[in-house]
Order: C-alpha cells, then sequence, then structure tokens
C-alpha cells in the first residue's frame, strides 16, 4: 500500500484524494493546508488522516512515501524540493514550476536524492490526444505541416477572487502558465519541441482582477519546421467554449476539439479513420469555473505502477520543464 500525503487540499487537492481513495493500492496517511475548510471532505474519504498546517511537519510523518503538491503555482518548485529532501517521492501539479531554472532544481534534488518525480499533465490520457499520438508516433500521419490551437474558456470575477494568489504575476504566473499550460503540453507532446516566433497579448475584460493578460496570440515552429498558430482568451461569454487542436500533415488533416480537447472534430488521413473513441472522464467542475479533464485517477495509477516496478514515469521532470521553457519562450516573444 502505497501512503500518500497532499499538500493543499483546494478544489484540485481534493480531487487528487478522490482519486487516492478509488485506488485499492493507495492510502492518503497526511494533509496540509493553511484552511480546515475541506477537511471534512477529506475525512468523509479517509477518517483517520491526519492534518498539518505545516507542511515541513507533514514531510516528517511516519510512513509517507510520496506527497502530491496541489499548491500555488509559485509554491511548486520549494515544497518540491523540500519533499524530495525528505526523502520522499512528489507529485507536482500543473505547472511545475513558474521558470526553468526552477525546474531545473527541482529535477536535479530528485537526481540527487534518486527519488521519482512525477509531473501532472493528464490531458495527455484523454482518448483523441492519445489516438492521434499513436497516428503520429507510427507514421500513419507522416510529417506535421501546420498546427493551429486555440483555447477559448472563460475565467470570470468569482474565479479570481476565490483565492488570493489567482490573478497575481509573481504567484500565479499568467494565462500561459495556469489556463494554457496543457494546450502547451499537448502541442510539444505531438510535435515535439517549439519555438515562438512571436506573439502579442492583451488583457481585454479582466482589468483589476488579474496583473497579466487575458488573451494573446502567437505565432510559433517546430523544430521540424511545421507552422503553429496558438489562440487563446479567458475572455470567452459566460462559459468555456472551445479547446483544440488541429494538425495539418502530409497525410491527413485531424482536429482534436471539444471544450476540453475531448472530441474528435474532423479527419481526413491517408487510408485510415480514427473509430468511435471512448468518452472518456469528465471535465473538473469546480462550481463557478470548469477546468481540464479528470484524468488524475491515471495519474495516480502510474505512480502506482511506477514505485512498483511495472512502469516508468509517465510525464517526467525534463517534459515538464521543456513546457516551462516554451512558456518563457513564448512571452519572451511578445512585441510591446
Amino acid at each position: 500500500m502505497i501512503q500518500f500525503g497532499i499538500i493543499g487540499i483546494g478544489n484540485i487537492g481534493l480531487r487528487h484524494a478522490q482519486h487516492i481513495a478509488q485506488n485499492p493500492d493507495t492510502h492518503l496517511t497526511a494533509v496540509c493546508d493553511m484552511s480546515d475548510a475541506n477537511l471534512p471532505q477529506v475525512r468523509s474519504l479517509f477518517p483517520d488522516v491526519a492534518f498539518y498546517t505545516d507542511y515541513r511537519q507533514m514531510l516528517q510523518h511516519s510512513g509517507l512515501n510520496i506527497v502530491n503538491v496541489c499548491t500555488p503555482n509559485y509554491l511548486h518548485a520549494s515544497m518540491t524540493t523540500d519533499a524530495l529532501k525528505a526523502g520522499l517521492h512528489v507529485v507536482c501539479e500543473k505547472p511545475m514550476a513558474l521558470s526553468v531554472w526552477e525546474c531545473s532544481q527541482m529535477i536535479e534534488t530528485a537526481r540527487q536524492t534518486q527519488k521519482q518525480l512525477f509531473v501532472v499533465k493528464q490531458n495527455r490520457y484523454n482518448p483523441p490526444v492519445a489516438v492521434v499520438k499513436n497516428l503520429l508516433s507510427q507514421g500513419i500521419l507522416n510529417n506535421i505541416i501546420q498546427i493551429n490551437v486555440n483555447c477559448f474558456w472563460n475565467r470570470n470575477a468569482d474565479y479570481y477572487r476565490l483565492s488570493g494568489w489567482r490573478g497575481s504575476k509573481i504567484m500565479d504566473g499568467g494565462c500561459l502558465f495556469t489556463q494554457c499550460s496543457h494546450f502547451i503540453d499537448i502541442l510539444y507532446y505531438l510535435a515535439g519541441e517549439v519555438q515562438a516566433v512571436s506573439g502579442s497579448i492583451q488583457n481585454a475584460t479582466h482589468a483589476g482582477l488579474c496583473e497579466f493578460e487575458d488573451s494573446g496570440v502567437f505565432l510559433l515552429r517546430t523544430r521540424a519546421g511545421a507552422l503553429v498558430s496558438f489562440n487563446f482568451s479567458t475572455s470567452a461569454y459566460q462559459k468555456n467554449m472551445e479547446g483544440s487542436i488541429t494538425l495539418l500533415c502530409q497525410n491527413g488533416s485531424v482536429k482534436i476539439g471539444g471544450e476540453y480537447l475531448n472530441t474528435i472534430d474532423y479527419q481526413c488521413i491517408d487510408r485510415y479513420t480514427i473509430p468511435n473513441l471512448p468518452v472518456g472522464n469528465t471535465a473538473n467542475d469546480y462550481g463557478c469555473y470548469k477546468g481540464s479533464m479528470s484524468n488524475h485517477d491515471k495519474v495516480i495509477q502510474n505512480v502506482v505502477d511506477t514505485l512498483s516496478g511495472r512502469a516508468t514515469v509517465a510525464t517526467s521532470g525534463n517534459e515538464g520543464r521543456a513546457v516551462v521553457q516554451i512558456i518563457e519562450d513564448m512571452y519572451a516573444s511578445v512585441v510591446q
């Protein structure tokens, strides 16, 4: 039985706790948060769970094997390195960190301590994403010529008022780190390394709510030379509208779409048809907003399989760092 601890039992921390409860090989031993508001929900799943308000004390809890870092973005790096140094494996929520330098420190600490570092990129498990990845790996689609990524979501005033860190440049980082990091990861997962050519961002509807952009357009290019257009906004009227990635390849075209990269919207592939896919999990519903697909059950299972010697880390620290590198590169490309 793998003994988990969770630092941060807000919306996403509760999601981790629910999936730990559903896995027969895992148990939640301890949690840490500055507030005990969600503790009753955790104890409804794990009545014996220990509660801490100081994560450093929780890291010393007897029997812990692994810690899930589910805190605001700016805390991921320091809490992960502290947990690794305490002799624990770590599952780190997205974004891995707010700089490439921090990511490198996390990776090096994992190497030195010989502990596993898992980075949460659960959209890789979406059935449409998995099938397109397989088509690319097998060469069925052949070379990618052009890619279009759209993330048109809604984040209203209630979202930013839920927590003081949201909308802060220092603590949150920006839309590319928070709302768009999964889309950037899927771009990287499917197409490999990309480099930003130019970009433009603006804060169109969130003045006074956040210190950074709420919309933007970017032109990027893959290492193989494919052109990428990347468009995002958190100003979609009333609700999330679209999360999509379209690939035009030498041997076919396919659009992964829906609101959360959860459907095949169209396809035309040489001598191949993507069959009807399983529906997959639903999106994470947090009341006043919806997030990405809820595939954390597969993240937890990968932890079990890896620590049991049956698999390897699904998304490594190096991959998490590559996504942060792309984000840094995108921001650096913005034309003032």
